[in-house]
């Protein structure tokens, strides 16, 4: 076993692109796009390796595609380590990159993503397509973060590296992330293989949605008069997380009411064994929502693998998904830790 492991972390991942459409303008009357590499997971990874830790990617790649050239561009860019098995296409008929089409909103018109994912090619990844005796002992990982993204579409995958993680003392951090057009058609085979996944998680996240309908814990309605007044429910919501997966070191929520598109209010919860530290939602300027969950997880992750108080990761993963969200990424772009604490702060002013 490695006792000076190469990598921070692991994201397994099923790569694509997004396109969204210029200028903030709505997807069905767009005249041009812009296209960027993306998925859930090295979204939440890009905090860390900006900041200088070293993450692998574990992927499938579609051989010859001119996206799969992109997507291991662009990750190298970002300083990730890529590992991907490569899948014949097997005609204009065969696999593919997902691809998500997906405006900003603007002012009171909200959002919207659509989902084409046909044939993708991250559906046909197996664990036995990676060494991962390699991975975890010879390279070594501090840390595996899987999605309920990749791990509802492959459900058997992410399942197997979860164990392969336990087995080899590597912590599993695991963001719920519940779709129902993902879960249609397969609600109990996803909710045994997440409930699984999160019993050997030492790391779990998600918002009051993804902890009721991935696993069934109840927890509050958020509605009406949005959050005022809520956050007690939602500690009790990770209280009730915590006793029925005790393997859960740390349990975190997000907190968001939105005002309109550009305009958020934002907060969280996260808990560990000693108590709760809740951020009371504060309103945040929005450029793109997307990713702002993911930036987050990052920076609750990266506030973990360096040691810090429970205080300390939760208000640096509130302002890394604050910063995220300034951004037409999907992912945190920080120049360094100071920007994120500036935002934390408030600290707005020009830095010279």
């Amino acid at each position: 076993m490695n006792t000076s492991p190469k990598y921070a972390l692991l994201v397994p991942t099923s790569m694509g692109v997004r396109l969204t459409p210029s200028n903030g303008q709505p997807a069905h009357s767009a005249t041009s796009f812009e296209l960027q590499v993306t998925s859930a997971e090295t979204n939440v990874a890009s905090v860390l390796s900006y900041l200088g830790m070293p993450v692998k990617v574990l992927t499938a790649l579609v051989q010859g595609h001119p996206f799969a050239a992109r997507i291991r561009s662009d990750l190298r860019g970002r300083g990730m380590d890529v590992e991907a098995v490569e899948l014949e296409q097997g005609g204009p008929w065969g696999l593919r990159h997902q691809i998500n089409i997906a405006d900003t909103g603007a002012g009171p018109r909200g959002p919207r993503v659509w989902n084409d994912r046909s044939g993708e090619a991250g559906r046909e990844l197996k664990a036995g397509d990676f060494n991962l005796e390699r991975i975890f002992c010879w390279e070594g990982v501090r840390m595996m973060h899987l999605s309920g993204l990749v791990a509802a579409i492959a459900p058997g995958f992410c399942l197997d590296l979860a164990e392969k993680a336990h087995k080899y003392g590597c912590p599993v951090s695991f963001d719920l992330n519940y779709r129902a057009s993902f879960w249609k058609g397969q609600e109990k085979q996803l909710r045994d293989v997440f409930t699984r996944i999160a019993s050997l998680a030492e790391v779990l996240i998600g918002n009051e949605e993804d902890f009721q309908l991935c696993l069934g814990i109840e927890g509050p309605e958020v509605g009406g008069n949005g959050l005022a007044g809520k956050t007690e429910a939602f500690k009790s919501m990770l209280g009730r997380i915590r006793e029925r997966f005790p393997g859960a070191r740390v349990v975190a929520t997000t907190l968001r009411e939105v005002l309109d598109a550009g305009t958020h209010l934002w907060g969280a919860v996260v808990a560990d064994a000693a108590g709760a530290v809740v951020i009371e939602p504060r309103e945040i300027h929005v450029l793109d929502r997307i990713g702002g969950g993911d930036g987050f997880v990052g920076g609750l992750l990266y506030g973990i693998l360096k040691g810090w108080s429970l205080e300390e990761c939760a208000d640096f993963g509130w302002a890394s998904g604050a910063l995220a969200v300034t951004l037409p990424t999907d992912y945190a772009i920080p120049a360094d830790e100071q920007q994120i604490w500036s935002i934390w702060k408030g600290n707005a002013r020009v830095l010279r």
